[in-house]
C-alpha cells in the first residue's frame, strides 16, 4: 500500500503557542519541529508495521514544520514554498491509495481548540463551503478525495479528532492533547504521543483493509465564502477576477472543481 501523509505542527503534543513555537521566529520553533518530526516518524513506523511500503510526507506547516535530518529513513518528503503547480504535484499524489494527517488542529473559532485557525492564523476569520464552516481537515480531505484518496487517520488535539470524525465515517483518530483554549492545552508526554500514533496508524490501515473508507467527496457546484479579519485583505482577494465581494471583510468564490476552489 502507498500512503500520502499531510502534516502540521499546531496539533503536536507539547506545541501550544503560536508566538513561541509555531511561528518561524518563535524561540522554541526548532524544538517544535523536532517534536513534530518524531510524531511523523512514529506514524511512519505504524504504517510500516501494517505492511505499507511507500510513504510520501508533505510538510503542511507554512514556514516549515519538519526537521529533515531527523525524518524517518523510510519516508520521502515534499517541502518548499511556494508549492509546485497543481499540474505537477497532483499526478504524483494521485498515485497513492490513502491519506493520513499528523499534528492537526481544529478550525478557526472552536473555543477550546489550542491554536485554532484556518489557513492564515493572522488574517482569516473563517472559511465556509456550501454554507458549512470548514477548516484545514476538510480542505485536505476534499482535495485528496477528489483524486480518490480516502482520509483514514488523523492525530492531533481532541477538537481536531472530533472535527475529523464528523467529516469522515470510520476514520481512526488519536488525540495527543486536550485544548483548554487557543493558548493553552494539556498534552500527553512526547513518548506516549508517539506510542499512540504508531498504534493508531497501524490500526487505521487494518481497519481500512477490512472495511474500506470512501474518499471524501461533496457534490458540486461549490460556493466558498472566505471572511478576513481586516478589510485590506478582503480588498486584495476581491481584486481577483472571479471573486464576489459580499461585505467589507468577506469574499465569495464559486466553481465546479473542488481543487480549484478549496484553498482560495
Amino acid at each position: 500500500m502507498r500512503v500520502f501523509m499531510g502534516t502540521d505542527i499546531e496539533g503536536v503534543a507539547g506545541v501550544v503557542s503560536f508566538q513561541d513555537q509555531s511561528f518561524a521566529d518563535g524561540k522554541y520553533h526548532d524544538q517544535a519541529k523536532r517534536l513534530a518530526t518524531r510524531e511523523i516518524n512514529a506514524a511512519v513506523d505504524g504504517l510500516i508495521d501494517a505492511g505499507v511500503d511507500d510513504i510520501l510526507v508533505m510538510d503542511g506547516h507554512g514556514p516549515g514544520g519538519i526537521n529533515f535530518e531527523e525524518l524517518h529513513e523510510s519516508a520521502r518528503l515534499i517541502q518548499g514554498r511556494p508549492t509546485a503547480p497543481r499540474s505537477v504535484r497532483d499526478p504524483v499524489i494521485a498515485e497513492y491509495e490513502v491519506c493520513v494527517m499528523i499534528g492537526q488542529h481544529a478550525m478557526a473559532g472552536i473555543a477550546t481548540s489550542n491554536q485554532n485557525h484556518t489557513q492564515n492564523s493572522r488574517a482569516i476569520d473563517y472559511y465556509k463551503l456550501n454554507g458549512r464552516l470548514i477548516g484545514e481537515i476538510a480542505q485536505f480531505g476534499l482535495y485528496q478525495g477528489s483524486m480518490g484518496l480516502p482520509l483514514i487517520f488523523l492525530s492531533g488535539e481532541d477538537d481536531a479528532c472530533r472535527e475529523a470524525e464528523d467529516l469522515v465515517d470510520g476514520i481512526t483518530t488519536v488525540s495527543v492533547k486536550q485544548g483548554l483554549g487557543r493558548t493553552s492545552a494539556i498534552s500527553v508526554s512526547a513518548v506516549e504521543a508517539r506510542h499512540r500514533i504508531r498504534e493508531g496508524t497501524k490500526r487505521a490501515i487494518e481497519r481500512h483493509q477490512s472495511a474500506p473508507i470512501l474518499p471524501m467527496v461533496w457534490e458540486a457546484p461549490y460556493v466558498l465564502e472566505k471572511r478576513f479579519f481586516f478589510t485590506q485583505d478582503a480588498d486584495a482577494a476581491a481584486d481577483q477576477a472571479d471573486a464576489e465581494r459580499l461585505d467589507s471583510q468577506t469574499v465569495r468564490f464559486t466553481g465546479n472543481d473542488i481543487r480549484e476552489i478549496i484553498y482560495r
